[in-house]
C-alpha cells in the first residue's frame, strides 16, 4: 500500500495529446428509466452547448445498464423529444446494453493484471465492519481482498483502490479531491447479481467513443474520482468534467423520475422547459424568447452561451 496526504492523478505516463489539438468530443447519457424531465433536460442541454460552442461534435448514448429499471419505449421517447427540441447528435446512439462483451474484455484485463478481486460479501456483513460510513454508504473495509471470506454464494468484481488522493479540476465547481481507500474503498465492477457497475461501463463506453469531454449533474462530482482512477489503471487520459448545479422541486428533493409529473418535459411544454433550462444554468435568454420556438432557443443558446455564468449552487425550481 502506498501512503500519502495528496495526491494528483499523474498522467505522465499515459498517451495523452496535446488538449489544444485535441478535438472536442461531448456526449449525453440518459437512462431509460422513465420519461424526459427537467433535471436530464439541463444534463443534455449543458453538455450540447458545452460542445457544440467548443466547436466540438456532441454523442448520444443510451444507458440501458440495468434491465430491471429500464421502462419499454421511453428510449424512442426520450429521442424524439429530443429531435423535436433541435437537438442533432453526430453518428448512431449506441446502447450499453449492447456492449456487455466489451465490458468483460475489459473486466478480464484488469484481472490479469491482478487489479480486481472477488466479494461474496453481503451488505449487512460490509455495514457491521465498516470503518465509517461514506457518501455513498458503508465504506468497504477490504475483507475480501486476500480470499473471499463473506457468506453469500453469488460474487461481486471489486477494483482494488490505493489510499491515494485522486484530485482533479472542475470545469464549474473547480478543484475536486477524494482519497479513495478512506471515502469510498474498493468499488464495485461487476455486481453480484450478474449485471456490470455504472462505474465499469461509463468508462469503457467513454473511452471507445474518444469522449474529451463530461458534461453532467453534480450528484455525480464525487463519483468522478473512481473514473479517473479506473482511466489510469487502463492507462488512457481522462475527458475534461463539468458538473451541473442540481434542480430541487418544493419538496426539497432533487427533481427526477422519480418525482412523477411534476418537472416533466412534455411536446406542450417543452419550448417553455428549455428556456427555463437556459435560465437555470445562469445564460439570462430574454423574455420575450419564452414562448419562441425550441430550436431558435437553442440557436440563442448556441450563440451566447458561457460556462463561466453557470452556478455552483442547487437551486428550487417551481414550474
Amino acid at each position: 500500500m502506498v501512503v500519502s496526504a495528496a495526491y494528483s492523478l499523474n498522467m505522465d505516463n499515459l498517451s495523452k495529446p496535446d488538449q489544444s489539438l485535441k478535438p472536442v468530443i461531448g456526449r449525453f447519457a440518459p437512462s431509460p428509466t422513465g420519461p424526459l424531465h427537467f433535471g436530464t433536460l439541463l444534463a443534455a442541454l449543458g453538455s450540447y452547448l458545452i460542445a457544440k460552442c467548443s466547436g466540438g461534435s456532441w454523442l448520444l448514448r443510451v444507458e440501458d445498464l440495468d434491465p430491471p429499471r429500464v421502462v419499454p419505449g421511453a428510449a424512442d421517447d426520450m429521442l424524439r423529444l429530443l429531435e423535436r427540441l433541435g437537438f442533432e447528435w453526430d453518428g448512431a446512439v449506441i446502447y450499453q446494453s449492447q456492449r456487455y462483451q466489451r465490458y468483460q474484455q475489459i473486466l478480464e484485463q484488469l484481472r490479469e493484471q491482478g487489479r480486481v478481486f472477488d466479494c461474496n460479501c453481503t451488505r449487512r456483513e460490509i455495514l457491521a465492519s465498516a470503518p465509517h460510513p461514506g457518501e455513498e454508504g458503508p465504506v468497504y473495509p477490504g475483507t475480501c481482498r486476500n480470499g473471499i471470506c463473506g457468506s453469500r454464494a453469488e460474487r461481486a468484481v471489486r477494483l482494488r483502490v490505493p489510499d491515494e488522493t485522486i484530485c482533479y479540476s472542475d470545469g464549474v465547481f473547480g478543484e475536486q479531491q477524494q482519497n479513495l481507500e478512506k471515502e469510498v474503498g474498493d468499488f464495485v465492477l461487476y455486481r453480484a447479481d450478474g449485471l456490470f457497475a455504472y462505474q465499469l461501463a461509463v468508462v469503457v463506453d467513454d473511452i471507445d467513443a474518444r469522449i474529451t469531454q463530461i458534461v453532467r449533474g453534480a450528484d455525480l462530482l464525487t463519483s468522478t474520482p473512481r473514473q479517473l482512477y479506473l482511466y489510469q489503471c487502463l492507462g488512457v487520459a481522462p475527458p475534461n468534467y463539468f458538473h451541473l448545479p442540481l434542480a430541487f422541486g418544493d419538496n426539497g428533493k432533487k427533481l427526477s423520475k422519480r418525482n412523477g409529473d411534476f418537472g416533466l418535459v412534455t411536446v406542450e411544454n417543452s419550448s417553455n422547459m428549455l428556456w427555463r433550462a437556459l435560465e437555470f444554468l445562469g445564460q439570462l435568454p430574454p423574455a420575450e424568447l419564452f414562448d419562441s420556438a425550441a430550436n431558435e432557443l437553442l440557436c440563442w443558446g448556441l450563440e451566447h452561451f458561457q460556462t463561466k455564468m453557470i452556478p455552483v449552487e442547487d437551486c428550487q425550481i417551481r414550474f
